[in-house]
């Protein structure tokens, strides 16, 4: 038996090593079990009969990989791969979004399914975890060949998801359009009217807030951390990186806030607004970069820095939201961080810091946000559409918006009683908050 030396607990050394030697090549999910896995000591330590728990965890429940062939506009045939990683269904039916990404691969999509269990058991709704998508690329096809895709992604996917099963949702390439055809496709295939997608358009089930969810969300738990040290957002200032819908909301929430919103970024580089962004110029990068599908290179305000990431920027701030991409923040990155003085990161995109990064905020008393905690507001949303759907109704705005509050506050409430009960920081009380509950209905279910 190979035992890790990175841990204590020989058992779970093993578990590790074994999961490795399982899928050797798979590194984006092997760093996600790796995070989960270096929080979790104390549990395994304290509860033994645990450890087969979590080795059933690491295995997907069912993996599904599909071709998608297409014509483009001029009649060409293309071949893309579709996946769908249906992970855990302990407490409710698979849950998470679909990516529509050239960088897709397995690996990929297993990473995220597995932070999607513990996110989801987060949001204390009855959500199992699953994650789906395809390495066709949305930039610079028309209307007609997203369309097309996507009826061609759902008639096969269809086959395999439903309202009590599995229902998918958006992710980075897929926006309520890409759901709107995927829907108006399964709707065709089976003759039924169900909430089988979630961030829909409001005309046929989606929820208000659905878009704004997860940038709110991550502002809503960020102020939960703050208000915890007997802090506030109010003259803060924050770097945030994307210029997506995540990146975005959280920028129009911090400054509702009080807070001073320095960057925005994209994979071109970031625009550096030294008195802060107003409320005119996010609308402009919105418009930008939603609307016209731009570049940050080409927009006109702010002081564009090509090539490089936000977290460098000439002065001292407080605070670093992460709303782009996995692996986003790496050690040189996280220095650059201690450099400016942060003293805040919370996780708006999906694994944005490194294992190394993590490190380093640890070792520098950086008070840190995980993502499977800080981004959860998205499904969150995602639920309560669900449970709208179910239900024919229709909240209002503020009604969903008060919800995701309250989910927020609850999720950073039961990630810091865990860090208290096993003498942890937050990261790793948001990890076993989230695996306890899995956990316990796993073990009432017995083996399957």
């Amino acid at each position: 038996m190979t035992v890790s030396k990175k841990y204590n607990n020989q058992e779970l050394g093993a578990l590790y090593e074994s999961v490795k030697a399982r899928d050797p090549d798979q590194k984006e999910f092997l760093q996600a079990v790796e995070e989960v896995f270096e929080t979790m000591e104390p549990v395994f330590d304290k509860r033994p009969e645990l450890l087969p728990v979590m080795a059933r965890l690491c295995e997907p429940e069912r993996m599904l990989q599909f071709r998608v062939a297409w014509r483009d506009q001029k009649g060409k045939e293309h071949v893309n791969r579709g996946y769908r990683v249906q992970f855990n269904s302990a407490i409710g039916p698979y849950k998470g979004g679909l990516r529509f990404h050239p960088t897709v691969t397995l690996s990929i999509i297993k990473f995220l399914g597995f932070e999607q269990i513990f996110k989801n058991s987060l949001t204390t709704l009855p959500m199992g975890g699953g994650k789906g998508g395809s390495d066709f690329d949305p930039k610079g096809k028309s209307l007609i060949e997203i369309e097309t895709f996507c009826q061609a992604f759902m008639t096969e996917l269809s086959k395999h998801i439903g309202p009590d099963t599995d229902v998918p949702a958006g992710d980075i390439g897929v926006s309520p359009r890409e759901v709107g055809y995927m829907f108006g496709q399964y709707k065709r295939l089976k003759n039924q009217f169900v909430g089988i997608l979630t961030g829909k358009f409001l005309q046929f089930g989606g929820s208000l807030i659905r878009p704004e969810a997860t940038g709110y969300g991550l502002v809503y738990f960020v102020k939960e951390m703050l208000e915890d040290k007997g802090d506030s957002f109010e003259g803060k200032k924050v770097a945030v990186s994307g210029a997506g819908n995540v990146a975005i909301y959280t920028a129009e929430k911090l400054l509702e806030f009080g807070a001073t919103v320095l960057t925005m970024s994209d994979s071109s580089g970031y625009v550096y607004f030294e008195k802060g962004i107003t409320r005119e110029q996010l609308t402009a990068v919105d418009t930008h970069k939603v609307a016209n599908r731009g570049r940050l290179s080409d927009f006109k305000e702010g002081k564009f820095v090509e090539g490089e990431r936000p977290w460098g920027i000439d002065t001292k701030y407080d605070i670093a939201l992460p709303c782009a991409t996995q692996n986003e923040i790496e050690e040189a990155d996280a220095e650059k961080l201690v450099k400016a003085e942060v003293k805040l990161v919370a996780e708006g995109a999906n694994m944005p810091s490194t294992s190394e990064a993590i490190a380093i905020y640890h070792k520098n008393k950086i008070e840190f946000g995980p993502a499977k905690a800080a981004n959860a507001g998205g499904v969150a949303v995602s639920g309560l559409e669900m449970a709208q759907n179910s239900a024919r109704l229709s909240w209002s705005k503020e009604e969903v918006d008060e919800k995701l509050k309250g989910i927020m506050k609850s999720i950073f409430n039961a990630s810091k009683s865990a860090a208290k009960e096993y003498n942890t920081h937050l990261q790793g009380g948001a990890n076993i908050a989230g695996f306890l509950k899995v956990a316990e209905a796993m073990l009432a279910q017995g083996v399957f």
